[in-house]
């Protein structure tokens, strides 16, 4: 079977990876087999394209890429209750250890020995077929589409850092970063019930595209404008009851306390590959509350439900399709950062 496999740093080819195949030959009894159908390209998988690594996790070995996924199911383990031969479903790519502290806590995210797709050695699943575990498998309604399935992951990502900030309705939140993530942030943040959201970023294609996402969305070019001298008129004065940091970016990471309430939340969500400042004393005169994030928990089926309802809409954010055929271009083009694209997205044959 074919794989989209990253070879080392820069280099990347199509072929049959025989390994993965022995890997998955045997189908456990609680596993499901999946034909893959669409697959989103995420930041982390461009990043170890271009760089070979994120922070500890080094490509030592060729990688399958791939984590943002939708498929059919094909084959069901003996013990697979919830789960039959036809479904469509979109797959949580994080396998924690069931007998770790953190998952008994609820935090499986943050397992140390957690297996995530496409992180190394963990292959990802731009290929064929995978099987995984039905427990981390959901079934998708007839009115989710696979395009919208494979955004499911991202979404958990915002949808997870908005539950970590606690939202109430009414509040008022900045997110900085008009990227997938960025993106998929706001639209959960209005969905926890923010009246209106400031999405900030220096792309003014990007930040359009953020307009269109709803009335309650309030782009701001920080390269043209000052962000704190938009957010106060708008709040009488007071700020943003929460500020979602999802730039990655150590610049814009020094300044989440300035357009921030008295009371009010921060949330990091963008990685930062090294020490950032941090302004303590502006944290401190505002009691700020500061929460991290670490991908997501227990919000897949969150997602889901929201997508099929309407409650979020994700549609606009895929702007660009390719054929499994032409995913060595599909990262080529993604590794360039085109501005007037947010999420790119490989369709597998059927």
């Amino acid at each position: 079977m074919q794989s989209l496999v990253l070879e080392r740093k820069d280099e990347l080819s199509l072929r049959d990876f025989p390994a993965i195949d022995r890997e998955e030959e045997v189908l456990g009894r609680r596993d499901v087999r999946i034909k893959m159908h669409t697959v989103g390209i995420c930041g982390s998988d461009v990043h170890y394209y271009t760089h070979g690594r994120i922070g500890p996790f080094v490509v030592n070995a060729p990688m399958i890429l791939g984590h943002e996924a939708s498929g059919t199911v094909i084959e069901v383990g003996a013990d697979v209750a919830r789960l039959r031969v036809g479904d469509r479903v979109c797959m949580e790519p994080g396998l924690p250890d069931p007998n770790s502290k953190a998952t008994q806590l609820g935090m499986y995210n943050v397992d140390p020995a957690v297996r995530f797709w496409a992180t190394p050695p963990v292959h990802g699943i731009l290929r064929p077929t995978c099987v995984h575990p039905e427990a981390f498998t959901f079934k998708l309604p007839d009115n989710v589409s696979f395009a919208e399935a494979a955004m499911v992951e991202p979404l958990a990502v915002g949808v997870h850092a908005a539950t970590k900030a606690k939202i109430k309705p009414g509040d008022n939140a900045v997110v900085l970063g008009a990227g997938p993530i960025g993106m998929v942030t706001a639209l959960s943040a209005l969905a926890a019930g923010c009246a209106r959201v400031f999405v900030t970023d220096l792309a003014e294609k990007k930040l359009q595209i953020a307009a269109t996402l709803s009335p309650a969305i309030t782009p701001v070019n920080v390269g043209a404008q000052d962000l704190v001298d938009v957010v106060k008129p708008a709040t009488d004065g007071w700020g943003a009851d929460v500020v979602f940091e999802a730039t990655g970016s150590p610049h814009a990471a020094k300044t989440v306390f300035e357009p921030l309430a008295p009371g009010g939340c921060v949330v990091m969500i963008g990685g930062q590959p090294d020490p950032i400042l941090y302004d303590a004393g502006a944290a401190m005169i505002r009691e700020a509350r500061v929460e991290n994030i670490f991908r997501y928990a227990h919000v897949f089926p969150r997602c889901v439900g929201m997508l099929s309802s309407g409650a979020i809409d994700v549609k606009p954010l895929i702007t660009r399709t390719f054929e499994f055929s032409d995913s060595v271009q599909a990262f080529d083009i993604a590794a360039s950062a085109p501005v007037a694209d947010v999420k790119m997205q490989i369709e597998l044959p059927q």
